[in-house]
Formats: structure tokens, C-alpha cells, sequence
């Protein structure tokens, strides 16, 4: 009909928020806003970040923290929620996000844990069948709506292990003195259109560790961020890995910096506070590891600049010169020219283009255990339907 042909011409102009919303209107403009050709016309336009997902873990305990924070990114709407997940059969950890899908698996200890993929904006969510998650593993979540019509809501969940490599029975007696045996990142793939994971061929000899921003989907490919100055990196349609270095050794200073990655652009980032200011690097080259410096403000300008928020910074930041002590300016997560940061007991969003920051909550809102190695996982909206 002409007037739907209308009606979908102007829906498509707006957020997805405001959509939502009109599907509650009547029948009609639910039937539009649900339409898949509809969702698939949205998908071709970039969705802005909403929000941040903020889950405590505790420092020593095994247990999860069921409770899941959201932190909304604008400066109208910055009361925090709790309730986001509420429509999922089971409390959840939240494990990454892209494109408007969440990936979670079940809080433990659990007696039949699972990992599930839904989508917030609609209350959408499947359960991955013959999955046994466990809380050593890293996962990651790849999505591209702005494919056809048929393929919009494939998917691919990502499992990341570390193992040590075999050694040899006669080794000689001194190798054993060794600091490690060689370990290696080990990789199997779920992919919803089979509805079913396989392990990968694919190996990556690596000893350290994945902590941080884990899972960040760039430019085809997923990243982990290393405790190695490095970032693991996973193409996903070929299956291929590798360790791309980071634009600036950490070695080069006096005080323990603080880094994050994210996604720009479709680009990764590289994300550093440390006493010579905040940079922003975006990766050109994969296989070179070749970075470009997108943005630099030194402590001074950044406080200088928010004022109202910073007061002196270099003097705080100076203070970390052991790996126990707790940082002054912690950065959690970025997306789309947006760093989230904690900073002593407040939370923080500073724009990379604006030099300006806002306070977005305290700390102290978002529980006890805020501030030891949070998971903190951005988010965007999609219509994007999962049945």
C-alpha cells in the first residue's frame, strides 16, 4: 500500500528507540516496524552507541555477580538500570556485544550452564545448543545485519582456551628448569546458520593472557587485548589468527600506563593513559602491525580542558609505580570516537572529538566491587530479530 510505502519512509529516519515505541501504537505500524525487509533497510545505517552494559566480578571468589548495570551514554538519560536482562529465562554474565546482539552465558555456579544470544531491544534470545561454558574461556560475538534479507540474523560466537603445547617425553632434564612450557589460544566457532560448533584448525603459540575489553569485533575480525603489550586477533570468515603488537611499549615508562581497545569506524583502537597523557591510535596494518596516532592530549589539557571534573591529575596518576596499587584514571571500554573511564570514584565519558568530558554516575552506584576488572561492554540498538 502507498501509505505503508510512506509510513516506512519515515520510520526509517528515526532511532530505533523512538520505533520501538510505535510498534505499541496499533497493529499497522507494529506489522511495519517488525517487517524484515524494514529491519534490513535500518541495518544498512550506522547505529549510534547507546550505552554501556557494566557487570562487578568479585577479586577473589569464584561466584559471578548476577547484578548487570546500564550506563546510557547520553547526558539526558543517565539514570542507571538493572533491569535490561530481566526477559531472559536465567541471570547471566555478560560476555560481548555487537551490532545491537548480546552474547551471555549462565551466572555460576550453575548446574546446567549455557550460553545464550538475545537482543535487548526486542526481548529476543536463543539458547546455543551443546555448549558447556566455563569461566577460563573467552568468548566473542560477530554479527553483520547489513547483509541480505535471508542472512540478516547470522551470527558467529567465537570460544577462545588457552592450553600448554605438548612436550616431548625425552626432553632433556634442564629443559625442565625452563620459566614455561609454550602455550598456544585454541579456537572453536559457533555459527547460527549451521546451529551447531566446530573446532578450528587454527592455532596461535602465545603465552599471555587475555584480560580487558575481550572479543571486540573490528574490520571482519575479533580482538583480545593481551597483558603482553599485544592484541590477539581473529578473521572469522578464514579462520586465521595472529598477534598484532602494540603502537607503544609499555616498558618506555616510569609509571604502570593503563590501556583498553574498542571499535571506530569499523577500525580498532588502542587506547593509553599514562604520564605523558591520553593517545588514541587506530590500526592500518594487520600484518604489520602499523598504527596511526589519532588523537593526543596530554593530563594538563585534559584538565584544563574539564576542569570541573579533573583536579591534579598528573600528580595522581604519577602514584601507580607498583601493579597493586589501584590506578587514578582507569579506561573501560571505546566505541565510536567515545572512551568510558573511570576516574578515582566517578565514571566518566570523554569525546575525543570535544576534548570534553561528563560525569555519568559514581562509582559507588554501581556497587562494591566496581573497580576490580569490571566487565564493561558497549552497546548499540538493533531491530534485528532472532526467531
Amino acid at each position: 500500500m502507498e501509505d505503508d510505502d510512506i509510513c516506512m519512509d519515515v520510520f526509517s529516519r528515526l532511532p530505533i528507540k523512538t520505533l520501538l515505541g510505535l510498534k505499541c501504537v496499533c497493529k499497522r505500524w507494529h506489522g511495519i516496524v517488525s517487517d524484515r525487509s524494514f529491519v534490513q533497510g535500518l541495518s544498512q545505517r550506522p547505529e549510534p552507541l547507546v550505552g554501556f552494559f557494566f557487570q562487578e566480578r568479585y577479586q577473589w571468589a569464584s561466584e559471578d555477580i548476577r547484578t548487570i548495570s546500564f550506563i546510557p551514554a547520553r547526558m539526558e538519560d543517565t539514570q542507571l538500570k538493572q533491569t535490561i536482562f530481566s526477559f531472559l529465562p536465567e541471570d547471566v554474565v555478560v560476555l560481548g556485544s555487537c551490532n545491537g546482539l548480546v552474547c551471555c552465558r549462565s551466572v555460576f555456579p550453575s548446574p546446567f550452564p549455557s550460553i545464550i544470544v538475545c537482543n535487548p531491544s526486542n526481548k529476543q534470545w536463543i539458547r546455543l545448543q551443546k555448549t558447556r561454558p566455563d569461566k577460563e574461556s573467552s568468548y566473542g560475538l560477530a554479527f553483520n545485519p547489513s547483509q541480505t534479507e535471508r542472512d540478516m540474523t547470522n551470527f558467529t560466537v567465537v570460544r577462545v582456551s588457552q592450553a600448554q603445547t605438548d612436550m616431548d617425553d625425552d626432553e632433556d632434564d634442564d629443559d625442565d628448569d625452563d620459566d614455561d612450557d609454550d602455550s598456544y589460544f585454541a579456537f572453536e566457532i559457533y555459527s547460527s546458520q549451521a546451529g551447531a560448533w566446530k573446532k578450528s584448525k587454527e592455532v596461535c603459540q602465545c603465552n599471555d593472557k587475555l584480560f580487558k575489553n575481550k572479543g571486540v569485533f573490528a574490520g571482519g575480525k575479533l580482538h583480545w587485548l593481551t597483558d603482553e603489550d599485544r592484541v590477539l586477533s581473529f578473521e572469522v570468515e578464514n579462520e586465521l589468527s595472529w598477534l598484532i603488537s602494540s603502537p607503544f611499549p609499555t616498558t618506555h615508562f616510569t609509571v604502570i600506563p593503563e590501556m583498553c581497545i574498542g571499535e571506530s569506524g569499523g577500525r580498532l583502537h588502542y587506547i593509553m593513559i599514562s604520564e605523558d597523557g591520553l593517545h588514541v591510535w587506530a590500526l592500518e596494518d594487520y600484518y604489520d602491525s602499523n598504527w596511526s596516532l589519532v588523537h593526543t592530549a596530554t593530563l594538563e589539557a585534559l584538565e584544563e580542558e574539564n576542569s570541573h571534573l579533573l583536579i591534579n591529575t598528573r600528580q595522581r596518576v604519577s602514584q601507580r609505580v607498583s601493579i597493586d596499587s589501584m590506578p587514578w584514571i582507569d579506561p573501560l571500554a571505546f566505541k565510536d570516537g567515545l572512551l568510558l573511564m573511570r576516574v578515582s570514584t566517578k565514571i566518566l565519558l570523554y569525546c575525543i572529538e570535544t576534548k570534553k568530558m561528563k560525569e555519568l554516575c559514581k562509582v559507588s552506584e554501581l556497587g562494591r566491587n566496581c573497580i576490580f576488572g569490571p566487565l564493561v561492554i558497549p552497546y548499540s540498538m538493533s531491530l534485528a530479530p532472532l526467531n
